[in-house]
């Protein structure tokens, strides 16, 4: 098949959750057999030199980077919000990226158009007006869930209205793609789920996160003792939820056992967090290699508060036979059983008394993350899920013959 992707941000380099997500998928079509072409777009907060690329995946996918001006412009905002818009999605819908996929629309063809993220929907009636391909929405989450999570959390009151009144305009126009495109690859049963309720006549899918499992291999020796949190800091929910590990969780920790050691690393880390100075916490900052990271520390905390979909991070800390203490939130879209694949806490003296147990515990610690590898390898391995993407597709093309 010829699938064109667009993209909202570069999936290669592959060092965030989105682009790991892309990256993994457009690797797995690529080897088996399929022809496919990246339209991704560039920008002040995410912005790849396409010369940084390898040649051999740039002649590949033949990946092309559109720079698209997303900073905030808060008079736009404001009307957004008296107009009961969403911003977010205002800022892409004004994209020349569009002018590119218009061009290469009118001289190619495909059998699948995939839209990686909601955002990138604004080129839906690109893709009807010029082409007869199937369009894909790769759903890597609610987005509207998240705004709408984390209004609930706020305590600001006019941060709340305007969170509230974001989630509301977002839910709207979600909705409505969901039933527009010819069909939804969701990232987790769960939101497979409340896409096929929210839009019955369209054809869901859902396909987790995959890795290849025989290319990521656990490194013998014993698991540290160390908690750590790797993620991208200017992720709203993943601030929010390091603030209330810091604040709510880390003082019991540390007084229970003062030689406790957290250590936090992360692409754009907010000054607040750089500046810290807190017992028993280093702050990394950008690491060169998140699996090296995730080796050198013990047991994975993901603090998550609010957010939707699935944390790329928690699979690949489980791929490598890490142990992972996160919260139901965190957990969502991975089949586990609580107290053997993963440890879940949602209250800030469970979240401690957990992390206690598994930093004393090398033994629990050894069990945990063998599981985990073993359920990654067998939900996770992505062979098996591009088979069961590929006859997705193939449904929806002889669907609309």
């Amino acid at each position: 098949m010829k699938i064109l992707l667009l993209c909202n941000k570069s999936p290669y380099p592959p060092s965030e959750g989105g682009p790991i997500a892309m990256n993994m998928m457009i690797e797995g079509l690529l080897a088996a057999g399929h022809k496919v072409k990246i339209i991704a777009l560039n920008s002040f907060k995410y912005n790849t030199d396409i010369e940084s690329i390898p040649a051999s995946y740039r002649n590949e996918t033949d990946i092309e980077l559109v720079y698209t001006n997303l900073r905030i412009n808060p008079f736009r905002a404001l009307i957004c919000f008296l107009r009961n818009r969403s911003y977010h999605l205002y800022r892409f819908a004004k994209g020349s990226w569009l002018s590119n996929v218009e061009a290469l629309l009118e001289r190619e063809s495909f059998d699948i158009v995939q839209l990686e993220t909601l955002f990138m929907a604004p080129a839906i009636p690109i893709i009807k007006r010029l082409s007869s391909a199937r369009i894909v929405l790769r759903a890597h989450n609610i987005e509207h869930l998240i705004w709408q999570r984390t209004a609930v959390a706020t305590k600001n009151p006019l941060k709340k209205l305007y969170l509230l009144q974001l989630a509301s305009s977002l839910r709207k126009y979600e909705l409505n793609v969901f039933r527009t495109v010819d069909g939804v690859a969701a990232i987790t049963p769960a939101d497979a789920l409340f896409i096929s309720k929210s839009a019955p006549d369209t054809p869901v899918v859902s396909i987790p996160f995959g890795v290849d499992t025989t290319k990521i291999v656990p490194s013998e020796g014993d698991i540290p003792e160390s908690l750590y949190h790797i993620g991208s800091m200017d992720w709203i929910p993943n601030q929010e939820g390091i603030r209330w590990l810091l604040t709510d969780v880390w003082p019991l920790i540390i007084k229970q056992n003062p030689a406790a050691q957290l250590h936090l690393a992360g692409r754009n880390m907010p000054e607040w967090l750089s500046s810290l100075n807190i017992e028993g916490v280093t702050v990394h900052g950008e690491v060169q290699s998140a699996i090296d990271f995730i080796e050198e520390n013990g047991v994975m905390v993901v603090p998550l508060l609010s957010g939707s979909g699935i944390r790329i991070k928690i699979i690949e800390a489980m791929t490598l036979g890490r142990t992972v203490l996160t919260t139901s939130i965190g957990a969502e879209g991975i089949g586990y059983t609580e107290g053997q694949e993963l440890a879940i806490a949602d209250t800030a003296e469970l979240f401690a008394a957990k992390a206690l147990h598994l930093i004393a515990n090398k033994e629990l610690r050894t069990q945990m993350g063998r599981q985990a590898r073993e359920l990654i390898t067998d939900q996770h391995h992505r062979p098996k899920l591009i088979v069961h993407l590929e006859s997705f597709y193939r449904s929806l093309i002889k669907r609309h013959k």
